[in-house]
């Protein structure tokens, strides 16, 4: 409610995310959301070559194929990697059936063809980590500062 004659109400905006930052390849666009990783290390484990925390930039997809880095990608287990071809390759496929499971710490991952809400709007997502405390900085995702922080 305006305070004063002629002011404008302020509506409550939520916050605008940066997108995620994009790494283009040959063949590949790895794109990267900081703020949903959560360490599992798949990639740096998976693919050192292209995904090395101690080099900048820290994904170099020219280090490795196309569908060596995709497969790498997907095994990243909060979404936050993603990628796109260039090479006229199809884009992630999502898993059939969608598959849902709540671990020990009160985190649920999910994969499949997900439409997940969002204070920025429905986002189209193959897989995801969701906060199951509701203690999240970044909402709806899990970013382990509630009670699940211990368990990361």
């Amino acid at each position: 409610m305006p305070s004063r004659p002629g002011e404008s109400a302020v509506t409550s905006q939520p916050p605008r995310r940066p997108a995620a930052r994009s790494y283009d390849g040959e063949g590949i666009v790895v794109g990267f959301d900081a703020h949903r990783c959560l360490h599992a290390a798949e990639c740096v484990r998976g693919l050192p070559a292209v995904f090395d925390v101690g080099r900048r930039p820290w994904i170099q997809p020219d280090n490795a194929p196309a569908d060596e880095i995709a497969d790498v990608v997907h095994r990243c287990p909060s979404g936050a990697l993603q990628y796109h071809r260039t090479d006229g390759m199809p884009d992630e496929v999502p898993d059939v059936p969608t598959h849902v499971s709540l671990h020990g710490d009160g985190v649920l991952h999910l994969r499949g063809d997900l439409e997940v809400s969002t204070p920025h709007g429905p986002r189209h997502e193959t897989r995801v980590m969701l906060c199951g405390c509701g203690a999240t900085g970044n909402t709806p995702y899990c970013d382990h500062s509630g009670p699940c922080a211990g368990h990361g």
